[in-house]
């Protein structure tokens, strides 16, 4: 029986990825958001920089990947009960924001979003804001746990104020709340005004 042909030349290196992005998290944490280029990411990793371009176009897609690669589909999954899924959606949330590489890249890329004209990729805006996940989250609830005159949007752009301010300004506003807190407060803006508790 013949064997099956391999396609010509070397196979390709799955490590790549991951020892780009490992990289890009060290810079960013030890040397910031300005020195973390593709130069010094093909330093630090052993990569080399053509092989980097031709996973990410630019330092910024890298940035995004490395420090924001999406909330565990495990760990948002709904399961109906509202309240424990809301609180471990604002604890993934908050995880992901309050990571070391986050934090440091999280202005940098908030200034280029608003200075570039680049249109940016769909599905980085969907693995950086987690609204999909939070949407998913309300559908999964009981009925009438959830005022249907309420925006999820407008809801999900509250949350994504507070998350920020935790991970991004706590040493500006110098509050410490448990993450109780913040879910109350979600579930407020949620219930129904003529509801039960919920």
């Amino acid at each position: 029986m013949a064997e099956p042909r391999r396609a010509p030349g070397r196979p390709r290196d799955t490590s790549i990825n991951e020892r780009a992005l490992a990289a890009t998290r060290e810079l960013l944490v030890q040397r910031g958001f300005d020195a973390t280029t593709i130069q010094a990411v093909a330093e630090r990793s052993g990569v080399h920089a053509s092989a980097i371009y031709r996973r990410w176009p630019s330092r910024i897609e890298l940035i995004e990947e490395a420090t924001f690669p999406g909330l565990s589909p495990l760990s948002v999954r709904p399961t109906g009960d509202l309240h424990r899924d809301l609180r471990r959606f604002v604890r993934a949330y908050l995880a992901a924001f309050g990571a070391p590489a986050a934090r440091a890249a999280a202005a940098g890329l908030f200034a280029h979003s608003r200075t570039s004209n680049r249109p940016r990729p769909p599905e980085m805006l969907l693995r950086v804001s987690a609204r999909p996940q939070f949407q998913d989250i309300l559908r999964a609830a009981p009925t009438g746990t959830v005022d249907p005159a309420v925006d999820p949007d407008d809801v999900f752009d509250m949350l994504l104020g507070a998350v920020l301010t935790r991970t991004l300004l706590s040493t500006v506003t110098a509050r410490e709340r448990p993450v109780e807190r913040t879910v109350e407060m979600v579930l407020r803006m949620l219930r129904p005004l003529d509801g039960p508790p919920i």
